[in-house]
């Protein structure tokens, strides 16, 4: 199973890794691993990760307090959002049209 990024969802993630490298040395790159393993996790299990709303999923990384929203269509998957839990928690739903 393949996957992508919305667009917006990318530069969450690409911002939130220069963030932690900001913070310490490897830890921006130790984030983008974790988040790898996240979707990982996904593309593995696809359905097993609970809807938020219709066909929408969330699946949670274990160290760093985000989580990954996407969607499957089609076979492939879909990130919506690399998103950090403790922002507004509908911000991202814009991005479903």
């Amino acid at each position: 199973m393949n996957y992508s990024f919305h667009p917006q969802a990318q530069v969450e993630f690409e911002q939130a890794i220069e963030y932690y490298e900001g913070c310490q040395d490897d830890l921006g790159y130790e984030f983008a691993i974790e988040i790898h393993d996240t979707i990982q996790n996904i593309v593995n299990f696809p359905c097993t990760w609970p809807e938020l709303q219709s066909g929408i999923r969330r699946c949670l990384a274990r160290r760093f307090p985000y989580g990954v929203l996407y969607f499957m269509e089609q076979g492939d998957i879909l990130i919506l959002v690399v998103m950090h839990l403790h922002r507004s928690p509908d911000y991202w739903k814009s991005r479903m049209q």
